[in-house]
């Protein structure tokens, strides 16, 4: 990112603070409504994948702490049940272990060009979901499986496979556990992407974490106030807007994929 002008490297500022506030306030999609923003400001998905990553490490790992502190302090002496279920959270990785692995793969392998379009063409098939508010859903045994393992590989490729896993974690985990369950599960599939950078030698553009992960928190305290409106609030209009965004966003993306000579 050294090569970027001043008024570039201020909008990935801008936008790893959207990715905090959408990361926090809803528990998931702080990859998916971030990446096609930085991929139109520079087109190399492995630069921002590792920052993305570690971002998603500390702030989901802050807050299954925070939440489980404050869960002890309000039931002291009483057994509190904890924030995550466990026992669910390792079936669905016994699930997805093997798909992550394969997804991982691909994304060090595949040309900048072919990832960037696989990545827009998956957010813009999450957006429709979105703007018709008809979210994923998963009812029956075989479709848990497969949706849990296509997000386990689209998340091994980039990041942005929390629709499909989401679809049915929410049918299995309890209301009151499903955040942090998540948050636990991001964790330990962005562990598993960052391992394999360090193996492959990706750059982390660990020098560019100096400033960006600061943004990543304003936008994370933002995300922890959005969270308690939410709450009280109607979220089909929220994510409806989130998805003609997005749907506009990747369209631009892709167009400009095809421009390029991706397909020729």
């Amino acid at each position: 990112m050294s090569d970027l002008s001043l008024w570039q490297l201020v909008l990935i500022g801008l936008i790893f603070v959207w990715s905090g506030v959408v990361r926090s306030g809803l528990g998931f999609g702080g990859s998916v409504m971030a990446l096609p923003f930085l991929l139109l400001i520079l087109n190399k998905p492995l630069v921002f994948l590792p920052i993305i990553s570690v971002h998603l490490l500390v702030f989901a790992g802050l807050t299954v702490w925070q939440n489980n502190r404050q869960l002890l302090m309000a039931r002291a002496g009483e057994r509190a049940e904890g924030t995550v279920d466990w026992g669910y959270l390792r079936r669905a990785l016994a699930i997805m272990l093997v798909p992550k692995l394969v997804g991982v793969f691909g994304v060090i392998v595949l040309p900048n060009t072919v990832m960037t379009a696989v990545i827009y063409t998956i957010i813009a098939i999450y957006s429709i979901t979105y703007v018709l508010n008809k979210p994923l859903k998963s009812k029956h045994p075989w479709v848990d499986v497969l949706f849990l393992m296509l997000g386990g590989y689209i998340s091994g490729t980039s990041l942005v496979g929390a629709p499909l896993i989401i679809a049915v974690f929410v049918n299995h985990v309890a209301k009151q556990q499903l955040r942090d369950t998540l948050f636990v599960l991001w964790i330990v599939l962005v562990s598993i992407k960052m391992t394999a950078f360090l193996i492959a030698g990706v750059d982390l553009q660990l020098i560019h974490h100096l400033w960006l992960l600061p943004c990543a928190a304003v936008g994370h305290l933002f995300g922890l106030k959005l969270h308690r409106w939410l709450i009280n609030t109607d979220t089909k209009r929220f994510m409806q807007v989130l998805g003609v965004a997005l749907l506009v966003i990747s369209g631009v993306g892709l167009w400009q994929s095809v421009k390029g000579g991706l397909w020729g």
